[in-house]
């Protein structure tokens, strides 16, 4: 009697590499239908079967978290040298501070819009699962040791590209808005000095954007304690720069308070992206602490004084 043929089964070479998959290409039912082995499609990430899978979660308040630090550096970077260039000549730092914030928020709010789903300040994302996942071109197969498989995407769709996208959109807003703010307002400085914040711009928005491209991954998970150390650091210099060591000191002029409250808008920016205020009863007291560096160094600065560590040094000699 002839023996029973074995059914025939569709077997597909494994599909190598951490991050390439199979594209779905049609589905009939309960059946799906697969590509070839290769890169996902954009908004579209591997499950755990190498199938690629579109992103349909939303970000998480960590996420939100994140892209509000990103969404913050133009803008701290644009009142710190409107400031520094300002200097005393000029009363129109307050006006150009203004558009600044217009200007950031206007970028933000148009990504927002035209991120899918279009329209919608809803954004669809695929959860950021570890740091490899923001550099997937680093993880691109050779299974010959000669040929390379591309298989580079975007794995935490959309929180990568979207900052680029942002940053696109606050240089293009600055390059329509402040030049002709400046030059009606401007009038206390030099003509050399007036365009002079918007020339740092043009510096740091390169900077910024190279610096999104190779350690986003890096800034996603260090960016809480970056928040705290900076604001720590720049609220120091700033204090010991306006030799301020009392309480009186701060009242003397009000834009120190003003700069004392945005460092501590900073710190308690920072403990929330620590926390992620997961347990409201445990961590929201942590916020008690917002004012601690700042009455720590009121309290320290008379006996860290230069002039009096010298003369005592002197004394004692």
């Amino acid at each position: 009697a002839g023996r029973a043929l074995p059914a025939a089964v569709d077997i597909q070479p494994a599909c190598l590499g951490l991050y390439c998959g199979r594209t779905v290409l049609s589905v009939n039912g309960s059946v799906e239908t697969y590509g070839d082995c290769g890169v996902c499609p954009r908004g579209q990430r591997t499950d755990d079967n190498k199938i690629c899978r579109e992103c349909v979660g939303t970000p998480d308040r960590y996420d939100w978290l994140y892209l509000g630090f990103m969404a913050m550096l133009p803008l701290v970077l644009h009142w710190f040298f409107i400031e520094w260039y300002s200097g005393k000549k000029s009363s129109s730092a307050l006006l150009q501070h203004i558009t600044a914030l217009l200007e950031c928020s206007l970028a933000a709010l148009v990504t927002l819009l035209l991120s899918d789903p279009l329209g919608s300040l809803h954004i669809r994302s695929c959860r950021v699962k570890k740091l490899s996942d923001w550099y997937t071109m680093l993880y691109n197969p050779s299974p010959d040791y000669i040929t390379t498989v591309h298989c580079t995407h975007e794995a935490v769709y959309p929180l990568y590209t979207i900052v680029f996208i942002y940053y696109a959109f606050c240089l293009v807003l600055m390059m329509l808005l402040r030049p002709l703010l400046v030059k009606k307002i401007a009038c206390g400085l030099g003509k050399s000095d007036r365009f002079k914040s918007i020339y740092a711009a043009l510096y740091f928005f390169p900077i910024l954007t190279v610096l999104q491209a190779v350690g986003g991954g890096l800034l996603y998970y260090a960016f809480p304690y970056i928040i705290l150390v900076l604001s720590l650091v720049t609220l120091a210099v700033y204090m010991s720069a306006s030799e301020v060591e009392s309480c009186k000191d701060l009242f003397v002029r009000k834009k120190r308070l003003v700069v004392l409250f945005s460092h501590w808008l900073l710190h308690a920016y920072g403990i929330i992206s620590i926390s992620k205020l997961d347990k409201l009863e445990q961590d929201l007291p942590l916020l008690a602490l917002v004012p601690a560096p700042a009455l720590f160094y009121l309290l320290t600065a008379k006996y860290t004084e230069p002039s009096r560590i010298l003369s005592e040094a002197g004394n004692g000699h």
